[in-house]
């Protein structure tokens, strides 16, 4: 019996000493760093494309202002709503979207996370699209559909590629 014992204990010594990374706090950390990161960048890809959108006249900035006022955070900051609903964009697209992005990503169609996100950024724009429209008829209309939803697929393209860049994801927790 004493044969079994030691055994037995050789055994939970090598399948404490397996466990992956990913399942530390410090992994989950790392990849929480590196989900703000990817979507920092994906969201001043976005920025880029809705300030664009914005010098064709196919997007207003002040739009961001709603945001603000839904949340009651305009109070914060009173002379400028629309930069409240810009910071608060900005963290849903660094923390929100990313973590979604994270946890969803490898049940997404393609091989590297950069091509999952493209899926991933069309997704999030069905909900921005009709959210910050505003009344645009005509050719302003069309640039805003079209310069929006490139803006968002930027968005889930980089957002994944700094996923690829920075993360040593496994293919499926599940």
């Amino acid at each position: 019996m004493q044969g079994e014992e030691s055994e037995l204990s050789v055994e939970r010594e090598d399948s404490t000493m397996a466990e992956p990374e990913f399942d530390h706090v410090m992994g989950i950390v790392v990849d929480g760093v590196i989900g703000a990161i990817g979507g920092a960048v994906g969201t001043a890809a976005l920025t880029v494309g809705l300030l664009i959108a914005t010098s064709l006249n196919a997007f207003d900035l002040n739009a961001f202002a709603t945001l603000a006022e839904l949340t009651g955070l305009s109070a914060l900051y009173p002379s400028n709503p629309a930069a409240v609903g810009y910071v608060l964009f900005l963290l849903t697209g660094m923390v929100m979207w990313p973590l979604l992005f994270a946890s969803i990503g490898s049940y997404l169609p393609g091989r590297k996370y950069a091509t999952k996100g493209i899926p991933f950024g069309v997704v999030l724009w069905t909900g921005f699209a009709p959210a910050f429209y505003d009344g645009y008829v005509g050719l302003a209309l069309v640039l805003y559909v079209v310069l929006t939803f490139f803006s968002h697929v930027f968005y889930g393209f980089t957002l994944g590629a700094v996923f690829d860049y920075l993360g040593d994801r496994p293919e499926s927790l599940v």
